[in-house]
C-alpha cells in the first residue's frame, strides 16, 4: 500500500489508472484464466465493498455540507452556493443536450451490452462476500438531507462536531482505502474485457466520450466568463486568459483545494476586491464543480447507450439535479467528485459494478481537466458575487468560506492569517 501511495504522490492517480489499463490490455493476451479469475474475484469483493461504503460517504459528504450551507450565520454563503449550483446545472444540461444530440450518431445501441454482465461462465470468481449496506443509497441520501438541515438550525454542538469528524473519516476512508486500491479494480475490470474480447469497443466509446467533453469544457468556461465579465464590467476573454495561470495549477494538481492560492491571486487580478475573492475562492474550490459535472454526465450517457439501459429525459432530468447537489458535498481530493457521485449512478441510473467501474475510470482519467475547469470557472463566480455584494464582505464571511476548503491540502487557518 505504501508503494502505491508513493506512486500517487509522484505521478498522480492518473498515472496509476493509466499504467492499469496498459498492463491489462496486455496480460489479458496471454493471461490463463485461473489467473484471471483470482482479479474477478478481487472485484467482486471490492465491489461489494464499495456498495456498503456508499450510504455512508454520501452521509459523511451530503450531511455537514447542507448544515453549513444552511446555516446562515454569512448572507452571502446561500446566494454563492446558489450561483455554484445553477453553474453546475447549465454545464450538466448542456452536455446533456449536446450528447443526445451528438452520441448516437457515433456510438452503436447495445455495443457494450457485454458489459452489463462481464463475469462469464469461464471467469466467474472463485468466491464472493456478501457486505450489505447499512441503508440504501436512497436512504442515505433522505437522511442527509433531513440531518442537515435539522444541524443548520439548531447551534453548533456535539451532533454537529460529530458529523464533521466522521467526514473526516470519510475523507481518510476515500484516500487512504478506496483510492489506492482502484488502479488494481481498474485493472481487473479492463483485465477481464480484454480476455472475453470487449474491451476495445470500449475503448472506441471513451475516447469519442472524450473529445466532446473537451469541447464542451471550453464552451463551459466561455459561457462563465461572458456572464462574469458582462456582470462586473470587464473583457470576458481577457478576464478568461487571466485564470490561466490557475487553469494550469489544476491541471497539474487535480485538486481544485490545492490550487486556491494561486486561484485567489488571479481572482484579484481580474479587479475581484480582496474581501470578495477571499469569500468566494476557498467555498467555490469544493462546492462549485461545473467541469466534473460535464463529465460524469457525458460519460453516464455514453454507458447507457452503449450498454442498452433504457434511458428516460425525466429520470435523467431528476439525476442532473441530484448530482449537482452531490457534486457541493464532493470532497477537494482527486477522484473525491466521482466517489460521491457512485451512489446515485448505481441507485437512479441503474449503473452495475462493472459500468461503475468505468465510471471512475474514465472520470479519472479526465480528472485534471475537469479540476481545471473547476478551477477556472470560479474566477466567474467571484466576479458575479463582486457585483452583487459590492464588494463588501466581513471577516466572519472569509473565515465560513475558508472551512469549507480541503484540511489535507489547504490550511484554512495559515490562509485567513495571510489574508489579514
Amino acid at each position: 500500500m505504501q508503494g502505491i501511495t508513493k506512486v500517487f504522490k509522484k505521478g498522480g492517480i492518473l498515472l496509476a489508472i493509466v499504467i492499469a489499463i496498459i498492463l491489462a490490455l496486455i496480460c489479458g493476451q496471454f493471461f490463463p484464466v485461473p489467473l484471471v479469475r483470482i482479479f474477478v474475484t478481487f472485484n467482486a469483493i471490492f465491489g461489494q465493498f464499495l456498495g456498503f461504503c456508499i450510504p455512508l460517504i454520501i452521509i459523511g459528504l451530503v450531511t455537514p455540507a447542507i448544515a453549513d450551507l444552511g446555516s446562515g450565520s454569512a448572507k452571502w454563503l446561500g446566494l454563492t452556493a446558489l450561483i455554484a449550483y445553477i453553474s453546475t446545472l447549465y454545464s450538466g444540461f448542456l452536455t446533456y443536450g449536446t450528447a443526445m444530440l451528438t452520441l448516437p450518431k457515433f456510438l452503436h445501441q447495445g455495443a457494450l451490452a457485454e458489459v452489463q454482465d462481464p463475469s462469464k461462465s469461464d471467469l466467474a470468481p472463485f468466491f464472493t462476500i456478501t457486505m450489505d449496506a447499512v441503508i440504501s443509497v436512497m436512504g442515505a441520501l433522505i437522511l442527509s438531507f433531513i440531518m442537515g438541515i435539522g444541524l443548520s438550525l439548531v447551534s453548533r454542538g456535539v451532533l454537529r462536531r460529530g458529523f464533521v469528524e466522521f467526514r473526516k473519516i470519510i475523507i481518510r476512508l476515500i484516500e487512504r482505502v478506496i483510492i489506492p486500491l482502484l488502479p488494481l479494480h481498474i485493472f481487473g475490470i479492463f483485465l477481464n474485457m480484454t480476455k472475453s474480447g470487449a474491451v476495445m469497443k470500449v475503448i472506441v466509446v471513451l475516447l469519442t466520450v472524450v473529445v466532446l467533453v473537451l469541447v464542451l469544457e471550453v464552451v463551459i468556461l466561455v459561457t462563465q466568463y461572458l456572464v462574469g465579465g458582462l456582470a462586473y464590467g470587464v473583457n470576458p476573454f481577457k478576464a478568461l486568459l487571466t485564470m490561466l495561470p490557475a487553469y494550469m495549477t489544476a491541471l497539474g494538481t487535480s485538486s481544485s483545494a490545492a490550487s486556491i492560492p494561486v486561484t485567489l491571486k488571479q481572482a484579484k487580478k481580474l479587479g475581484v476586491p480582496d474581501a470578495v475573492a477571499s469569500f468566494t475562492v476557498p467555498l467555490c474550490a469544493t462546492i462549485h464543480l461545473a467541469g466534473s459535472t460535464s463529465k460524469i454526465t457525458a460519460f453516464a450517457l455514453a454507458i447507457m447507450i452503449t450498454s442498452g439501459i433504457p434511458l428516460n429525459p425525466i429520470h435523467f432530468t431528476g439525476f442532473i439535479f441530484m448530482l449537482g447537489v452531490t457534486m457541493i458535498a464532493a470532497p477537494g481530493v482527486p477522484g473525491g467528485a466521482i466517489m460521491a457521485a457512485t451512489g446515485i449512478l448505481s441507485s437512479m441510473l441503474g449503473f452495475n459494478e462493472a459500468q461503475v467501474g468505468l465510471m471512475i475510470a474514465s472520470y479519472i482519467a479526465l480528472d485534471s481537466f475537469g479540476t481545471a475547469t473547476n478551477v477556472t470557472g470560479d474566477g466567474a463566480i467571484s466576479l458575479i458575487v463582486a457585483r452583487l455584494s459590492g464588494g463588501k464582505f466581513s471577516e466572519r464571511d472569509q473565515r465560513i468560506a475558508a472551512s469549507f476548503a480541503s484540511e489535507d491540502t489547504f490550511d484554512a487557518q495559515k490562509y485567513l492569517e495571510d489574508v489579514k
